[in-house]
């Protein structure tokens, strides 16, 4: 902590709340970040929100190439100095939601080496844009391996839940990868400490979404679910969708679903068929 305050000083900065920056300061959790990201000298890492560089240097000594997108403008240009030693390295001062990762490793690596389907994500990631991030990369044509994120402890249950406990969120990670908890982490191991503790969360993505559904239209379908989540999926469908509870009635029945339980009871293979019942009513492909 000190030396990062340290540096924060020498470089006439201080942590913006406003971009959700709270610095790791806790090596062992360092530690377990890395490990968990289990790195080689053959893998590419995007980091998002480096800070201040701490992770960013230990990923450089592991992986063979990390492209580090900083938002802050202040900490961009700070990294650009501080890791200048490292040639592996390259900082992206960007909006990492407005950039296609693929675009990206085009861009930052040498020729043909961005053409690679394989790399990691591994990032302490601002709070304020953790469920954004997670779906940019997720959703994209070319998502990673797996990701390593420090996000908060209920977020990190939410999307680790299982049915009985599900979320929109949790339904939206758990589509396209298997998530788990790494390590909780304390509220004292950042600089500022944060109001809430924090998990280490590990996605490890798999090579298509676990069960086959239009995404888009799939979507639609949970969000009606859970427009009303205590209510029961036959209300919360019909006022989701806009449409009378006797259609929704039909769609649970056709779909073998109990239409007095709610949305958060159900499993993503329960969502998928109802989906395709849904889709069929509406000729939907």
């Amino acid at each position: 902590m000190t030396q990062t305050k340290q540096l924060l000083r020498q470089a006439g900065l201080r942590a913006r709340k406003g971009l959700g920056q709270h610095f790791l300061v806790d090596g062992g959790v360092l530690k377990d970040i890395l490990s968990a990201a289990e790195l080689s000298p053959t893998d590419i890492v995007i980091e998002v929100g480096p800070g201040l560089g701490v992770l960013t240097r230990e990923l450089a000594r592991r992986a063979g190439r990390v492209v580090a997108v900083e938002l802050d403008d202040s900490l961009a240009s700070l990294l650009k100095e501080t890791l200048a030693s490292f040639g592996n390295v390259a900082i992206v001062n960007q909006d990492i939601l407005k950039v296609d990762p693929q675009a990206l490793l085009r861009q930052r690596l040498p020729d043909g080496e961005g053409d690679s389907l394989r790399y990691k994500v591994v990032a302490n990631l601002p709070y304020y844009i953790t469920s954004p991030v997670l779906r940019h990369f997720l959703e994209a044509s070319h998502k990673p391996q797996c990701m390593v994120v420090m996000v908060q402890k209920e977020v990190a249950r939410q999307i680790t839940a299982q049915p009985g406990r599900m979320s929109l969120l949790s339904i939206s990670v758990q589509l396209y990868g298997e998530p788990r908890i790494v390590k909780y982490v304390r509220a004292s191991s950042f600089y500022p400490a944060p109001e809430v503790d924090s998990a280490i969360l590990k996605i490890a993505v798999y090579p298509r979404p676990v069960v086959e559904v239009n995404t888009e239209n799939f979507f639609t379908l949970v969000r009606a679910g859970f427009s009303a989540a205590r209510k029961q999926l036959a209300n919360s469908l019909a006022q989701g969708l806009n449409r009378p509870k006797a259609e929704a009635l039909s769609l649970l029945e056709k779909a073998g679903i109990d239409s007095h339980r709610r949305a958060e009871t159900l499993s993503l293979e329960e969502w998928a068929r109802l989906w395709r019942v849904y889709a069929q009513s509406k000729e939907i492909t």
